[in-house]
């Protein structure tokens, strides 16, 4: 197996669309990244009803999903405040919350801390290294809105999940993938997963 190419932390929280995180992690495991998951337990309800899962063994279905992971996928419980990326001593590139709840946005945006996806999540700020935050809700009131502008103010990055059309999409793994390459695309990491316009 190549070297890993850089270490990356993935978060997937309770909203809609659990499709895109693990979309995202199985690419950055392909392009050998390493990947600290953290899933919060709204987020394996999610994987139970959308991804029709039996989430009663959870390393089985990380097995299941992320099946070539070798050493490069490190899952870590939600109060694992041991964890290396709960440091900002840690040498981790990036943060994706990949979907990310109102829940969630809120923590984070009043630094709250309250478990190991939002403390990570503070870290990245507080050591000014890229945090992106893929919220998926709808519609949005003011509370919402307020606290994407605070995230994004202290130099958080917010990739709503908004799919495009033009490059005409055919299955839901087209929309998906548009979906989770904007996000790649946000944070420079190159990949193959739609066909730009021009293209």
């Amino acid at each position: 197996m190549s070297e890993e190419k850089g270490i990356y932390t993935v978060g997937i929280t309770g909203a809609s669309g659990a499709q895109y995180g693990v979309r995202l992690t199985q690419e950055l495991l392909s392009q050998k990244y390493k990947v600290h998951l953290v899933i919060t337990e709204a987020g394996w309800q999610v994987f139970r009803e959308e991804l029709q899962l039996d989430t009663s063994d959870r390393q089985s279905v990380l097995n299941q999903l992320f099946p070539q992971s070798n050493d490069l996928l490190h899952y870590h419980d939600l109060h694992d405040y041991a964890a290396p990326i709960a440091s900002g001593s840690y040498q981790n590139k990036g943060m994706f919350i990949i979907p990310c709840s109102m829940g969630t946005l809120s923590g984070i945006a009043h630094g709250a801390s309250g478990n190991l996806l939002e403390r990570t999540a503070d870290v990245m700020l507080k050591e000014r290294r890229p945090l992106l935050i893929v919220p998926r809700e709808t519609p949005l009131h003011q509370i919402h809105l307020e606290n994407m502008l605070k995230i994004t103010k202290v130099g958080g990055l917010i990739v709503p999940a908004m799919p495009g059309y033009y490059h005409l999409p055919k299955t839901l793994d087209d929309i998906i993938n548009f979906v989770v390459g904007k996000v790649l695309d946000s944070a420079h990491i190159k990949h193959q997963l739609f066909t730009r316009w021009g293209e």
